[in-house]
């Protein structure tokens, strides 16, 4: 049976604040992670039958503070008491029962914390992603093309080198902050584009990380307000989810971006987005998430599809291109060629893509060459391009998206 969604939104919004509880009384990572995971699996067990509790947190800081109690106990049982360590934390943690606040949110500490320098800069994000931003190992592993259990085993030994290094939580010095934003920021993107575009499973937007994604953009932003790309980091959240009721249809179908209804688009959301990278890009060093937040704030301007700047965006993707060179800038420039000069141009520019073997298996690549083939009247190149796509991405709504697309131009 499905999770109640109510129930899964909280859980996973109140899990960091409550790994973050724990941590403050055990340095052991893997153990405080465990209890909260088991706290959670009580959540879904009770709360849809017996109701979300009043204080969510503090309900799953009680739960998960006894696991960690009953662990720790079984290991002194197991190794005979032999360590004081593990007989001092367990003193310290029953001396602390009632000390244990849901009050505090320690999730941008716990962000920081997960990207400690003893880590390397994979492991920083999908520690995160894990601990914040409660991913599956799958999807983490997804977002890095690696297998699952490779995955998997990068994140246990990256917790074991945050429980070795001694590391408190506590929010680092202004110099260790510095040192570990542009992980921070990292994480934060693709924690958020994990909400905005779901890698798996049956909806497209996953609502709660969007959210929780803005939410620790405007934390971070507030920590260092003068750094370019978290203005840009965070106006390009913000535009992008303005756009949220507008990209599916009342049965979760996928409506592409010239085809959605702009009265839908949050202005509140893209007024606040346009205002930041206006500023950002007046007075602070350019970074990459500042253009592709310049690149979203044409969209918003614009009010209709017909109307896009494409020339204003083709020369931003150029910058783009320059400044923070991947795949993905390099088929957005394709788009953004072809809708200034012809499908023949986009179709050129992706032909220098064909080799790229990070591109070969994205579905992107072969939807975005399907669409310029449909637009030059050729659907059988097209309805076969639609098929390989919709084979290759692990999204339900954007596989039925473009298996449509596909039966649409084989029934003309």
């Amino acid at each position: 049976m499905d999770a109640d969604p109510e129930v899964e939104r909280v859980l996973k919004h109140a899990a960091p604040h409550v790994l973050g509880a724990l941590l403050r009384r055990s340095g052991d990572f893997e153990a405080c992670e465990d209890a909260v995971q088991e706290a959670v699996l009580a959540g879904y067990a009770s709360w849809p039958s017996d109701g979300i509790p009043r204080d969510p947190a503090a309900w799953l800081i009680t739960v998960a503070h006894r696991r960690l109690i009953d662990q720790i106990r079984s290991e002194l049982a197991r190794v005979r008491r032999e360590t004081q360590d593990a007989e001092l934390s367990l003193r310290e943690l029953e001396a602390a029962d009632a000390g244990l606040s849901a009050d505090e949110d320690d999730t941008l500490i716990l962000l920081f914390m997960c990207c400690h320098p003893a880590l390397t800069p994979i492991s920083q994000v999908a520690l995160t992603l894990r601990a914040v931003g409660g991913l599956t190992t799958a999807q983490i592993a997804r977002a890095f093309l690696v297998s699952e259990a490779s995955m998997s085993q990068r994140i246990t030994r990256a917790k074991d080198k945050i429980r070795r290094s001694d590391e408190q939580l506590r929010m680092p010095s202004e110099q260790e902050r510095r040192d570990r934003l542009r992980a921070v920021q990292h994480v934060l993107y693709l924690v958020f584009n994990e909400g905005y575009l779901a890698s798996s499973g049956p909806q497209l937007q996953r609502g709660d990380l969007a959210t929780e994604g803005i939410r620790l953009a405007r934390l971070l932003a507030g920590q260092v307000p003068d750094d370019g790309e978290t203005v840009g980091l965070l106006a390009l959240m913000l535009l992008l989810d303005s756009r949220r009721a507008a990209r599916t249809r009342a049965d979760g179908a996928l409506i592409a971006l010239d085809e959605q209804d702009r009265n839908l688009w949050d202005r509140a959301s893209m007024d606040e987005g346009i205002v930041l990278i206006t500023d950002s890009l007046a007075r602070l060093q350019l970074g990459p998430y500042q253009v592709q937040a310049a690149i979203s704030a044409l969209h918003a301007e614009a009010p209709t599809a017909a109307d896009t700047d494409w020339a204003q965006i083709v020369a931003l993707y150029e910058v783009l291109e320059a400044i923070a060179p991947s795949p993905m800038a390099s088929l957005g420039q394709a788009v953004a060629h072809a809708m200034l000069h012809g499908p023949e141009a986009g179709l050129a520019k992706l032909a220098l893509l064909a080799d790229d073997d990070r591109l070969i298996t994205n579905h992107r690549l072969h939807a975005v060459r399907a669409h310029l083939f449909e637009q030059l009247g050729d659907s059988e190149i097209a309805g076969s391009g639609y098929l390989t796509a919709a084979e290759l991405t692990d999204s339900e709504m954007e596989r039925v998206y473009l298996r449509d697309r596909a039966a649409r131009l084989s029934a003309q």
